[in-house]
Order: C-alpha cells, then sequence, then structure tokens
C-alpha cells in the first residue's frame, strides 16, 4: 500500500521529480533543486520512513516506487522525469522499470542497479546506541555516534535527523529529541535496500548515471547490469567527489543534469 509523501515543489517547467538517499530528506538536493528550478518544476520528496513523510512497517523498492506512482497520480503528473541519489537512484530506476510509460528520463546519481553488501552496520548501530531518553543537546549525541562513525561530515549530516520535541508529542517521546527516521523498519529493511531494483523487462529510455570518481559505488564490472536494465545509458564522471557529489560539486552535477534533461 502506497504512502503519502511529504512533498515540496519549486519553479515552473517539466516535472523533474527529486529523491533522497538513505538517512537523507528532501532538504539533501535542495542545491540542485536552486540551481535547476528556473527550467524544471521541482517536486522534492521525502521517502517513507524518512523527513516528514509517513512511517511504514515495510521499506523496499516496490513500494517505494509505489509511493512515487501515487503522488504523480495525486499531483496530475502523467509523466516525469526522476532525479535520485544513492537510494534514491535505486528508487527511481525501480519506476522506470514497473512503470516506463510515466517516466521521461531519470537521472542516477551513484548507484549501481545491483545488490551491494551491507555498508551501513556502523551508521544504524551508532544511530540506535543514542539514547534519546538521556541526551540534551546533539553534542551528547554527537559524542555518543563519534564512537561509531569518525567523520565530521557524516556525523552531522545524519544528525540532521534528530529534532527536538515538541509539547504536543511529549506523551510519545518521553525525552527532548526524537529521530524523524524510523529507524527500526530502516534496520530491520536494510537488506531489502542493499537489492538491486526489480522490473519484468529493460527502460529503454533515456538514463544517465553519474558517478563520483572516487566513490566505489558504480565499478567497472556493474556495466552489463546497467546495460541489461538500461540499454541506453550514458555514464558520466565527476572528478575530485565521493559519494555525495552533488554536494562536494553542486554546479557540475547541475550543469550534467542540465544538459541530459535539455538534450
Amino acid at each position: 500500500m502506497s504512502v503519502e509523501l511529504n512533498h515540496r515543489i519549486t519553479g515552473d517547467g517539466p516535472p523533474l521529480i527529486l529523491l533522497h538517499g538513505l538517512f537523507g530528506s528532501l532538504e539533501n538536493l535542495g542545491g540542485i533543486t536552486r540551481r535547476l528550478q528556473d527550467q524544471w518544476q521541482i517536486h522534492a520528496l521525502d521517502q517513507r520512513n524518512h523527513g516528514a513523510s509517513p512511517h511504514t512497517d515495510t521499506m523496499d523498492y516496490p513500494a517505494m516506487a509505489n509511493d512515487v506512482l501515487a503522488y504523480m497520480d495525486a499531483q496530475g503528473l502523467e509523466k516525469a522525469s526522476i532525479l535520485g541519489h544513492s537510494m534514491g537512484g535505486k528508487t527511481a530506476m525501480q519506476v522506470a522499470l514497473k512503470a516506463p510509460g510515466r517516466v521521461e528520463r531519470i537521472i542516477v546519481a551513484d548507484i549501481a542497479p545491483v545488490t551491494y553488501k551491507p555498508r551501513h552496520d556502523a551508521v544504524l548501530e551508532g544511530l540506535t546506541s543514542v539514547d534519546l531518553g538521556s541526551i540534551r543537546t546533539r553534542q551528547d549525541a554527537d559524542r555518543v555516534l563519534a564512537d561509531y562513525v569518525e567523520e565530521l561530515g557524516v556525523r552531522q549530516f545524519l544528525l540532521k535527523n534528530l529534532v527536538r520535541v515538541g509539547e504536543d508529542e511529549q506523551s510519545q517521546h518521553p525525552g527532548a529529541y526524537r529521530w524523524r527516521l524510523n529507524l527500526p523498519v530502516i534496520e530491520q529493511c536494510y537488506p531489502r535496500l542493499a537489492q538491486a531494483p526489480e522490473g519484468d523487462g529493460p527502460f529503454e529510455g533515456p538514463v544517465l548515471f553519474i558517478k563520483g570518481a572516487d566513490s566505489a559505488y558504480i565499478q567497472e564490472k556493474h556495466r552489463d547490469d546497467i546495460r541489461q536494465r538500461f540499454p541506453a545509458a550514458d555514464l558520466r564522471i565527476i572528478n575530485g567527489t565521493g559519494h555525495w557529489l552533488h554536494a562536494e560539486k553542486p554546479d557540475s552535477f547541475a550543469a550534467l543534469c542540465r544538459r541530459f534533461l535539455t538534450d
């Protein structure tokens, strides 16, 4: 069953749906939104169990693709282009494989249509180790998380999901803070999120894969998997970037997107 996704619409022009990655929210692609909203109507979505979207007991790519298609139906979008980063890229691929007639073209940022080995065990352990009943500041949470996640930038990204408990929520959340993420379900469903998108046949439309040169998420060994599912795919590489390529070099990333979307 699909859920009604939290969203933000800006700009005018052909519709472009933006999908964030794991542990993220629609704010993560805000820099790209600002760079493209002059020519496209941007539909930035929070995926289920993330941001301000509903929490559910299930989470896999078929369900997340259905959420996007239901959103398109609700907005009266017969077709749209989709840009997705990481987990959002897999959701975009799933939508294209499931409903190719609804998709103009897709941009996949630093992820391949393959099943990955677990990569986020330390992150999940760190997030679940934060005692929400005892922390009083974000610094308290950061000190706990630092035992599991060394990179300050990654911790700052993760802690964007830590929000203060409102007065009307105190009966449900006894501490000062709560997670926007549905951590129990994300942890339970993580093996499904590591899987490849599914589909009965290839998506024949235009697809752009954008890889961070310093990231290992898209590799030469993935070429056949990409071609099998997306025979018209093209690949571009942004030097000097890793997995967070859209944040590290937003101008270069947005320029590639603009060129592809207007080709």
